[in-house]
C-alpha cells in the first residue's frame, strides 16, 4: 500500500492508473478506522481496481464546542488494518496541503435545505464541513466510484445531492451499517463510552427496530412512535435529539402516501453523541423492513 501526504504525488499516481485503464475508488474517513470502514474498504476492493483511502480529521465539521483535539486518532493502527484489506493508497495530507495557510479563507460548499435538519439543526456548520471536504476529495482523486455507510444517512443523501448538482461523475456507494452483538452502530465515537454505557447505548438501536415493527405491524401514528420511542430513551439516561419517521428520500416528515421510510435517530449518552437510522420499505400489499 502507498502512503502519500501530498495531493501531487496522489494525482501522478492516479494518473498512471487511469492510463492502464484502471477503474477508482475513493474511502474517505477521519481514521480510528473500524469493521465498518473496512466494510467499505472491501467493498471499493471488490468493485474498482484502484482503490484511495484518506484519513483527515476535518476541522470544518467540528463545531467550537465540539470534539476536534480530543477525536480519536490511530494512525499506526489504521495503516496495518488498511493493508490487510488490500487497500492500494492511503492519502493522509496536512491540513494546510487541503486548505492553505488560513483555512478561514476556503471556499466553504453549502447544501442548501439537507445541510439545515436533523444533525444539521444541532450541529451549525457541520454539512458544510462535510460538503467541502467531500468536494475537495472528488476533484483531488476524481474517483469512478466513492464509499459511504448508511449510519450516517443524513451525510449520505447529502452527498449524493452535491454530486448530482455539481455534476460529478461519480457513482456514490452506499454501504450498510456494521453492528456490533448487541445491534449497537459501529463509530469511532464509541470509545468515549465506558462498559455501563455501551450496554445502555444498544437501546438506541432497538429502539429503532422496535418502532419499524410497529409500521410493519399496521401502526401509521408516526408521531406516538416517535414520542413513545423518544420517552422511552430518555428515561434510560439518553439526551435525545431526535427520533423521527421520515421519507427516506427527502427526509421530510413521513405521511401515510410514502412507501419508502428512514427512522432517524441521535442521542447523547455520557459524553458520546450516537446517530443510527432503520430504513424500511411500506408496500400496499406485504410490507418488509431494511435494516442498514
Amino acid at each position: 500500500m502507498q502512503i502519500l501526504t501530498s495531493t501531487a504525488e496522489l494525482r501522478e499516481v492516479l494518473a498512471l492508473q487511469r492510463l492502464g485503464g484502471r477503474s477508482i475508488g475513493l474511502v474517505p474517513t477521519m481514521g480510528n478506522l473500524h469493521s465498518g470502514h473496512l466494510k467499505l474498504v472491501d467493498s471499493a476492493v471488490k468493485q474498482c481496481d484502484f482503490v484511495v483511502s484518506t484519513i483527515f480529521v476535518n476541522p470544518l465539521q467540528f463545531g467550537p464546542n465540539e470534539d476536534l483535539e480530543a477525536y480519536p486518532r490511530s494512525l499506526r493502527d489504521d495503516q496495518e488494518k488498511l493493508i490487510s484489506a488490500a487497500c492500494s493508497c492511503l492519502f493522509v495530507p496536512a491540513e494546510e496541503e487541503l486548505f492553505g495557510p488560513e483555512r478561514k479563507d476556503t471556499t466553504i460548499i453549502s447544501v442548501p435545505e439537507m445541510s439545515e435538519i436533523y444533525c444539521g439543526k444541532s450541529r451549525p456548520g457541520h454539512f458544510d464541513g462535510v460538503a467541502t471536504i467531500v468536494c475537495k476529495l472528488f476533484n483531488i482523486v476524481q474517483p469512478d466510484k466513492a464509499f459511504f455507510g448508511y449510519k450516517d444517512y443524513q451525510q449520505l443523501l447529502l452527498i449524493r445531492r452535491m454530486t448530482q448538482d455539481l455534476s460529478f461523475d461519480i457513482e456514490i456507494v452506499g454501504i450498510e451499517t456494521a453492528r456490533n452483538a448487541s445491534g449497537l452502530a459501529l463509530s469511532s465515537r464509541n470509545s468515549y463510552l465506558d462498559r455501563e454505557e455501551l450496554a445502555t447505548a444498544a437501546m438506541l438501536y432497538h429502539c429503532l427496530a422496535s418502532a419499524a415493527d410497529a409500521i410493519i405491524n399496521g401502526s401509521r401514528d408516526y408521531l406516538k412512535l416517535e414520542k413513545t420511542a423518544t420517552q422511552k430513551l430518555s428515561d434510560a439516561g439518553f439526551v435525545v435529539d431526535y427520533f423521527s419517521i421520515c421519507n427516506a428520500e427527502n427526509l421530510v416528515a413521513a405521511s401515510h402516501q410514502d412507501r419508502s421510510l428512514v427512522i432517524l435517530a441521535a442521542a447523547i449518552l455520557g459524553s458520546c453523541r450516537l446517530i443510527d437510522n432503520v430504513q424500511l420499505q411500506v408496500d400496499v400489499q406485504s410490507i418488509e423492513r431494511q435494516v442498514n
